[in-house]
């Protein structure tokens, strides 16, 4: 277990030095030993360290600035997003007692952008699609939003956006805990999770044909844990940089998988999941990963879409295309990393979609990099995700 650990301790090292304090973070709080970062740091005196109470900042969302500013992890007042013509909505969960006279249990805070723009048809076919948004560790809801920019385009496009917000009090981190043998099965968060999503969809008026859940790193794990265990609710799924569904088992197992995968897992979670549930229907899926990630590694990618392979049943001969992307001239406004995209139709219906990303680390690409765990350069994963969102819907 040393030799492993040390091993996964040097993996972990040689993340990018944007990505470094994170991971850092997660080895300490899971292994109990402190990583120190090698070289300077590049945070400015009187920054906040990660995990550290500091004074909110301001967000402003659809900024650009020539030199970015030092970055934050500490949670930013949700008025701080209020830059765009929607509504910025905070509200709690919480699980009903009801045993114990309607008192209430553990709850989580979440954030929820309606937009101003009502999509065509949206009355026709019930309101607005809903996008549901699970931030990664050392992430907040808030922080995500800006990140992603998926306000605004939930302006543009017409749908709205929940954010789920992990409490400290769960995960001194914010971390989801999909690696949790219960949490996989459909319990923990995800009761909250999906409780929260039917409490805004009776509160607003939300199409539930399309209700999407998509996250990244430890809230893509959970993104995914959501979708398996309620099929009929989510209408698609979109996971950057996650890790695959059905192992871990505990914190040190988490990191396991996320530097090596699950070969021994990936078909029997699956089986499983077809198993209790023989009527599983189709679930739509877009598979978002870095080539350079060195916290949640590409084998995690080729074990998930041979897990959606088998959830879908895709038989051998279901028709794959493949397009490979070129990257964006160096020193452009708009850069691009080469990227490649492989669909896979079962009756002309694209059910799964694989993006390889090439440089890209441990980040949301195309965010905003003024954040940790954003990439400036693109392709813009929010973009992929709901386009390929928009395209699915529940029949029943």
């Amino acid at each position: 277990m040393v030799r492993a650990s040390s091993a996964l301790l040097r993996g972990l090292m040689r993340v990018g030095k944007a990505q470094q304090r994170g991971a850092s973070k997660l080895v300490e709080d899971w292994f109990g030993t402190p990583v120190k970062p090698r070289g300077k740091t590049t945070s400015k005196p009187g920054a906040a360290k990660a995990g550290a109470a500091a004074k909110p900042k301001p967000i402003v969302q659809a900024a650009t600035r020539s030199k970015a500013p030092a970055r934050r992890s500490v949670s930013t007042p949700p008025a701080a997003l209020i830059t765009l013509p929607g509504k910025w909505l905070a509200g709690h969960y919480s699980k009903p007692l009801l045993d114990l006279g309607g008192l209430t249990g553990r709850g989580l805070n979440y954030w929820l952008y309606l937009p101003e723009k009502v999509p065509a048809g949206a009355a026709r076919r019930g309101g607005w699609p809903l996008v549901v948004m699970l931030h990664g560790c050392e992430q907040s809801a808030t922080q995500f939003a800006q990140g992603t920019r998926m306000n605004r385009l939930a302006e543009q496009k017409g749908f709205a956006v929940l954010y789920p917000q992990q409490s400290i009090g769960s995960h001194r981190h914010r971390c989801w805990k999909w690696y949790d043998k219960a949490t996989q099965a459909g319990g923990g968060d995800v009761e909250l999770i999906v409780g929260m999503i039917a409490k805004v969809a009776a509160a607003y008026p939300i199409d539930r044909s399309r209700i999407y859940i998509g996250g990244i790193s430890a809230g893509a794990g959970m993104a995914n844990i959501v979708a398996l265990n309620h099929p009929h609710l989510i209408a698609a799924v979109g996971l950057h940089s996650a890790p695959v569904f059905g192992a871990g088992h505990s914190a040190i197992g988490a990191l396991g998988v996320m530097q090596r995968g699950a070969s021994h897992r990936a078909d029997g979670a699956i089986a499983e999941i077809l198993a209790g549930s023989p009527a599983f229907p189709r679930m739509p899926t877009i598979l978002i990963q870095g080539e350079d990630d060195r916290v949640v590694r590409p084998i995690n990618q080729t074990h998930l879409m041979r897990q959606s392979l088998l959830l879908n049943r895709m038989p051998i001969e279901t028709a794959i295309s493949v397009a490979l992307k070129p990257g964006g001239r160096e020193g452009s406004r708009n850069p691009a990393n080469p990227h490649q995209i492989r669909d896979f139709h079962v009756d002309k219906k694209l059910l799964l979609r694989v993006a390889q990303i090439a440089h890209l680390e441990h980040a949301w690409s195309g965010g905003d990099a003024t954040l940790s765990f954003n990439a400036r350069a693109g392709p813009d994963a929010s973009k992929m995700m709901v386009d390929f969102f928009l395209k699915h819907h529940r029949t029943a």
